[in-house]
């Protein structure tokens, strides 16, 4: 039987000690972390402050049915990541806020915070503070994100021009089907305490969903070639959500073709399992945390040799709209359906 510490044995204080005794800043701009009343952060000469914040809800967000604590941990902070590369800029520092009930163990948190530190330990990230809370309402997740940029390399969702050109990086609709997996294998268990489940041949679609990458890569790969995009965002709530949020905020249209958008050989044959179209989920799934950028036509060349990058459009002017071009030449408006956390 797994060794169960009840929270309560411990104390906020000592639980604050004990889940962040491993904690080591690598960061010269990190001057003061954990321990005081606030972290101290030296800013970076010639870089502006991007901070971002995300909340995360059990129940909404995740299921502690089949998310590990530790593959929790992480992809809390790479979703936080991906925000701040989406800006082209990199993350430096992180806060985590906890509200939990007495149902955790610390061997629970323990576990959420080896996958929180993980997931800074690979992207160079110092965890500078936080605070930890009881709730009535299951495990809340509050983290906020620090990062860096130089002012003339920051992207904005607002800069794209009509010949643009419309990039991806990655694949789409994977993590929305490995959820769509999880949650079935869930029902199937819940009515058969016996059951096993089988996820072989799928492993790609539930690393996309519980152990998401933030694309710094990308961001190293722009940076190398000396390109900084008209226009960027993460894929978080849908490719065609993030399409429009770029067309509304650019004031532009958009054309994108159906057979350039990337989708992984996995995806295709769970969204056939599910009898769903997979184009619809690569548009409409979310979670995938890859990169939507757009650039100067004249980048074309560059472009096309950048290993991972798709071109699968271009921006046209805000009179024609955003549209898909199916396989047949059909043109089919984008619509927002990707993911709303304010729906019923």
């Amino acid at each position: 039987m797994a060794i169960r510490t009840e929270i309560s044995t411990l104390g906020e204080f000592a639980l604050i000690d004990r889940l962040t005794e491993k904690i080591q800043l690598k960061n010269a701009s990190s001057i003061k972390g954990i321990g005081d009343d606030a972290a101290v952060i030296l800013p970076e000469s010639g870089h502006q402050t991007l901070l971002t914040t995300d909340l995360l809800l059990e129940g909404i967000h995740f299921d502690l049915m089949y998310v590990p604590f530790k593959h929790l941990g992480y992809k809390s902070a790479v979703v936080n990541f991906s925000d701040i590369y989406a800006m082209n800029g990199y993350p430096k520092q992180l806060t985590v806020s906890l509200g939990i009930s007495q149902r955790f163990s610390v061997e629970d948190l323990e576990a959420f915070y080896d996958g929180l530190q993980l997931a800074c330990d690979e992207h160079g990230v110092d965890i500078v503070g936080g605070d930890t809370s009881v709730s009535l309402t299951g495990l809340t997740i509050s983290i906020s994100c620090m990062g860096i940029a130089q002012p003339d390399k920051i992207a904005y969702r607002n800069g794209a021009k009509e010949k643009d050109l419309i990039c991806v990086s990655g694949d789409f609709g994977a993590a929305y089907l490995g959820l769509q997996l999880l949650e079935r294998e869930k029902r199937i268990f819940d009515g058969d305490s016996g059951f096993k489940p089988d996820f072989s041949g799928k492993e790609y679609l539930l690393e996309r969903q519980l152990k998401p990458q933030a694309r710094r890569d990308v961001i190293d790969m722009l940076a190398e070639k000396g390109i900084v995009p008209s226009a960027m965002i993460d894929v978080s709530d849908g490719l065609s959500s993030e399409l429009l949020h770029i067309c509304k905020q650019s004031k532009v249209g958009c054309r994108v073709y159906e057979e350039h958008i990337p989708i992984d050989y996995q995806a295709i044959a769970m969204a056939e399992e599910f009898n769903l179209n997979p184009v619809t989920a690569a548009l409409n799934g979310g979670e995938d945390y890859e990169l939507l950028f757009t650039v100067s036509l004249a980048l074309h060349e560059q472009i096309a040799l950048m290993k991972g990058i798709r071109m699968i459009g271009y921006i046209t002017n805000a009179a024609s709209g955003a549209c898909m071009i199916t396989r047949d030449g059909t043109e089919t408006e984008l619509l927002a359906q990707g993911w709303n956390s304010l729906s019923d």
